[in-house]
């Protein structure tokens, strides 16, 4: 979503960097262009206004000015007020001690709040919850199919009734939470498509007859500054404690998830990065904030290449094997593996520093590639992923015809194979100095060298 400003940001900051010692009308044609960057990425105008003020006013002192690197501190400034304009510090869901705790989801229809209630849901029983999603949104087509649809796929109760009443559906399924000791009650409220009377109406009888722990708004994140004045409509007669931002990997500016916390004072709790179950992250401001800069998030990429280890895809014993160079098939499966568990080539790359670099390689290995990839190694013998020199032309033809693809692609699959193999072996040469126990760790966290 933050693509273009990151771009925008990052050529800014590579002139005043390169620039040595920096004047006065330096810093102000700077941050004229970083204004109009924001205001091109629909970042509420008092926004930018209050923001490129604080900037300028620390980025034009004398310790700035003087210092050795300039470009740098200014940079450094536009990082930490853009990490105080996200929220400063994560904003963690707080929960009582009571039992069960109810968890209310508002906002307008479209927003993703139904979709975004089902992977909190999933989110929250990895921690070790025992959720049941309420639908209580009794006047969108399909709203109840949907939630119980989404409930089947990730083995989470629903509850639902004919009444029609949202108010009461809220406060049965509470006490059906306490018969059946589920200890975590999520209820989806029905939006609207505006803000309306009647909507804040229904939402405050729900709040008053159930008294969530939290409130939690979802806001579409495509939907710019409108998106802004609704969260002000609702944090004025719900007061809620926390947003929800869906759809933070779609393609636009992506102002509203710069204004919002500014604006409203609300902070911003929960990002959904994607459409799996598993896609609804922690929002860090501070590690936005890199991420929008090109610094990368690379805490998050090991975190969840983490994550992924646990599974036991790789174990110790592969471990020992990779570490005396010994590379097969098997092995880049597993990378390809984990490569998909941590969201696809696209994931991984927004998060490394300096992410537009690598926007070729992003072009080059798609999603869709990666699957062929694993088509192809799927498509050969045991003894062929273990023993790759006895892979022929005959071979080639077989495992092409088996995995739906041409001898081309078989041969441009083994060129890759076989350089990751010789990256793999020449990391084991290098000896057993600082870089090479870096290099280790990542082989740890990325099995398979698919780097």
């Amino acid at each position: 979503m933050f693509d273009n400003l990151s771009d925008r940001l990052q050529s800014i900051f590579s002139g005043l960097t390169s620039a040595g010692k920096l004047s006065e009308s330096d810093v102000d044609a700077a941050m004229r262009q970083i204004r109009m960057a924001l205001l091109e990425a629909d970042v509420n105008l008092k926004v930018v206004k209050e923001f490129i003020s604080r900037v300028r006013e620390q980025a034009v002192g004398s310790d700035v000015m003087n210092s050795l690197t300039p470009g740098q501190m200014v940079v450094k400034i536009v990082l930490s007020e853009l990490t105080a304009l996200l929220g400063d510090t994560q904003s963690k869901l707080v929960l009582s001690s009571r039992m069960p705790n109810v968890i209310m989801m508002v906002g307008l229809q479209g927003s993703g709040k139904t979709t975004a209630s089902a992977k909190l849901a999933f989110r929250m029983r990895k921690q070790g919850k025992r959720p049941l999603l309420v639908a209580c949104d009794v006047y969108r087509p399909a709203a109840i199919d949907q939630l119980q649809a989404l409930g089947r796929e990730l083995n989470i109760p629903v509850y639902t009734e004919d009444s029609g009443d949202p108010v009461a559906i809220a406060r049965n399924a509470v006490r059906y939470a306490i018969d059946e000791m589920l200890d975590l009650v999520i209820v989806d409220t029905a939006g609207r498509l505006h803000v309306d009377e009647e909507m804040m109406q229904e939402a405050t009888n729900i709040r008053n007859a159930v008294k969530p722990d939290q409130i939690l708004m979802v806001v579409d994140s495509m939907t710019g500054q409108d998106a802004v004045t609704v969260t002000q409509a609702f944090a004025e007669r719900l007061d809620f404690d926390g947003v929800i931002m869906s759809k933070l990997d779609g393609d636009a500016r992506g102002g509203a998830a710069l204004s919002i916390r500014e604006v409203t004072g609300k902070p911003i709790k929960f990002a959904s990065m994607g459409e799996k179950p598993d896609s609804l992250e922690e929002f860090h401001p501070d590690r936005m904030a890199k991420r929008i800069l090109g610094m990368g998030d690379v805490v998050s990429l090991i975190e969840k290449a983490s994550e992924t280890a646990l599974d036991g895809d790789f174990t110790e014993e592969d471990a020992k094997r990779l570490e005396k160079g010994q590379f097969t098939y098997d092995d880049f499966l597993t990378s390809i593996k984990q490569m998909r568990k941590l969201g696809g080539i696209g994931a991984v790359v927004n998060m490394l520093p300096g992410a537009s670099q690598y926007k070729e390689l992003e072009g080059k290995i798609d999603d869709k590639q990666i699957a062929r990839m694993e088509a192809i190694v799927f498509s050969m013998t045991k003894k062929e992923r273990t023993h790759p020199k006895i892979i022929n032309g005959q071979r080639r033809a077989r495992i092409a015809v088996g995995a739906g693809v041409t001898v081309n692609e078989v041969n441009r699959l083994m060129k890759q194979f076989a350089d990751t193999q010789k990256m793999m072996k020449s990391m084991q040469q290098s000896g057993k100095g600082k870089k090479n126990r870096k290099m280790k760790g990542m082989k740890n966290q990325f099995p398979g060298g698919f780097f």
